[in-house]
């Protein structure tokens, strides 16, 4: 079985697999085969298993087994879970190749520790905790992302932002389990979303609620700046004008609009504007600065 993904069909096959290596690692994947980010892990756990012998990987199809899902509280798929003497200690919710790689490598390499140095660990995660804190004015710490909430309240909260205009970063608790275990104690607030303002814990969904309501929200978090008040641009509606319409297309090598031009040098269409703007780049780009 070494350099290879097991399969576990039944309750009982993945408890012969939690068993089968005292003290060994165990990842147990749950997946489902209509999920195209589930196939990709599996090409993941197949080129992790390979390189890390010790270590038992297991697949599991989270419909197929349905007990053993809900036991663990799955609830999406891909989530991998983690096993040391049949013991759960770790979780990782979502298709993140890098954190299962990293997740992987630290519990291969972990050890029980010393009281001083668990101590130590303990101090590591605060630091690390105050740093993603104010990682940004605004931090948003939610399931999943802006663009893809993974939970209502965590959509919620992000439609409440955007509504008022707030600028803020966002940090996937899916994506780092020991953050998000962690940041319950740190902050001490036991559920997502947290939402903090200049590294202080603001609240969850139903205080920013209240300070919507009574009109706090809108002095209390920074707002975006908006495009439109900074940047002087024209227009040419390209529909008026055939030729200009087919012609830009040869004279930029760019075959589709919209286009933009930042004195007079072509910076793309949509999704490089996105990309940009994702980055933080679209603004100096706008005002000619890169």
């Amino acid at each position: 079985m070494a350099g290879a993904v097991a399969a576990a069909g039944s309750a009982e096959q993945l408890q012969e697999l939690l068993q089968l290596r005292d003290r060994s690692l165990v990842v147990v994947h749950f997946w489902a085969p209509w999920a195209p980010q589930c196939a990709q892990m599996n090409e993941v756990m197949a080129a992790l298993a390979k390189e890390h012998t010790q270590v038992t990987f297991v697949q599991l199809e989270a419909e197929a087994v349905p007990e053993v899902s809900e036991k663990y509280g799955i609830s999406s798929v891909p989530t991998f879970l983690f096993f040391k003497n049949s013991q759960k200690v770790d979780r990782l919710d979502g298709a993140h190749a890098p954190e299962l790689t990293k997740k992987v490598q630290r519990h291969i390499s972990g050890t029980s520790l010393s009281p001083s140095s668990s101590d130590n660990a303990k101090e590591d995660l605060n630091s690390r905790l105050k740093k993603l804190i104010n990682a940004a004015p605004c931090m948003l710490f939610m399931k999943g992302s802006p663009k893809e909430p993974r939970c209502g309240f965590s959509r919620q909260m992000v439609e409440i932002l955007n509504k008022h205009g707030v600028s803020f970063s966002s940090f996937d608790i899916f994506s780092d389990e020991e953050v998000r275990q962690g940041l319950k104690t740190y902050s001490n607030w036991p559920t997502y979303p947290q939402l903090y303002v200049n590294g202080e814990l603001i609240g969850g969904l139903d205080i920013i609620k209240e300070l919507e309501a009574s009109g706090e929200l809108d002095t209390m978090c920074p707002k975006a700046q908006k495009l439109e008040d900074s940047i002087d641009y024209e227009t040419f509606d390209i529909l008026e004008d055939e030729e200009v319409r087919q012609g830009l297309k040869t004279f930029s090598n760019w075959p589709t609009y919209p286009q933009l031009y930042v004195k007079g040098e072509l910076v793309g269409g949509l999704d490089i504007v996105k990309e940009l703007k994702e980055s933080g780049e679209l603004l100096p780009v706008l005002k000619g600065e890169n």
